[in-house]
């Protein structure tokens, strides 16, 4: 609540826009002004249900209007890149719904536009705007674990037909969607990795159903990531060190609880926040708020240089894996 109130629009009218936008009303003082979709309608019903005054059935119209601030990036993966290119080259600073992008290539275009235009933006990756991870990050911080020598994550969902993941034109397959989230913790506590063992399995749908990676440090330090969607998954976390393991039991990527035990079997000491899903996405809302006003370009949060890095493991996966998307 704290944040100072801008005036945000959303690309995009989808699942996740519907959560962020009920999120960020309810606990911040963010004001959304306009929302876009490539089908009017859809706008014009989105924008009723949210009370926005701006509906609009073109992205480039919302772009345009000088009543946004900011801009949200909530459509499908393949249109990341070309909707937050067009917000910056617009004027307006953005917020992109994770993965950034497809690849890390176009991740670096996008970080590099933002760069020359004096841009804030960011990757919506809310697992690390979260008030739980503010805890991991002083345990990391604190070197209580000792040397760090294992990471362990997983995350797995069981989909439907007809759902969006299994669409090989949007870049469907568990990867983007869920496989971020163990890479990018994997990333985050023990750097890019040196090397890349990773193995998949196709769905009958075209799109990769599962896969699995070892990603190995210059120390021989190593993570072991998983993500399926053909079944649901414990979807739970481990970082191990020398001193200590601390365990995030799943869904690790959101609020919940965390368990720190020493080595050895000394008394585990816990911290217990409410679970409350997605409800916790207005957390990389007031973020972005308060760099923007403060003239800062990026959130040490979560940087773009990180984002960019996650994507160069999954790039690196997917050659593995011969998985493609669509250019």
């Amino acid at each position: 609540m704290d944040a100072p109130a801008l005036r945000w629009g959303v690309l995009g009218t989808g699942w996740i826009a519907e959560r962020f936008v009920r999120s960020v009303r309810r606990h911040t003082g963010q004001r959304f002004t306009a929302v876009a979709s490539r089908n009017a309608r859809r706008a014009k019903e989105f924008a009723e249900r949210h009370g926005i005054p701006g509906a609009y059935g073109s992205y480039e119209e919302l772009v345009r209007t000088p009543e946004v601030d900011v801009v949200y990036v909530a459509t499908e993966h393949t249109a990341h890149l070309p909707c937050a290119r067009l917000a910056l080259e617009s004027g307006k600073h953005t917020l992109v719904e994770k993965p950034l992008a497809l690849d890390a290539t176009q991740a670096a275009e996008l970080a590099q536009l933002a760069t020359e235009r004096g841009l804030f933006c960011a990757e919506a990756l809310w697992t690390f705007f979260l008030p739980k991870f503010d805890v991991v990050r002083q345990i990391l911080d604190s070197g209580v674990l000792g040397d760090i020598h294992t990471v362990l994550a997983d995350h797995g969902e069981h989909f439907a037909a007809g759902h969006r993941i299994l669409r090989p034109e949007l870049a469907g397959g568990p990867l983007l969607d869920l496989g971020t989230y163990p890479i990018s913790l994997a990333t985050w506590v023990l750097g890019e990795p040196v090397e890349i063992l990773a193995g998949g399995q196709p769905h009958p749908a075209g799109v990769n159903g599962q896969l699995s990676a070892v990603l190995r440090d210059a120390d021989a330090n190593q993570a072991v990531v998983h993500t399926t969607l053909f079944s649901d998954t414990p979807t739970a976390a481990t970082i191990a060190g020398t001193h200590a393991t601390l365990t995030l039991p799943g869904p690790f990527y959101q609020p919940g609880d965390l368990c720190l035990t020493p080595s050895g079997g000394g008394t585990p000491l816990t911290y217990t926040e409410p679970q409350t899903a997605h409800d916790a996405l207005h957390f990389e809302a007031a973020e972005a708020a308060r760099c923007i006003a403060e003239d800062r370009l990026q959130s040490s949060l979560r940087t773009l240089d990180e984002s960019i890095a996650t994507l160069r493991v999954m790039d690196g996966i997917r050659g593995l894996c011969g998985i493609s998307f669509p250019s």
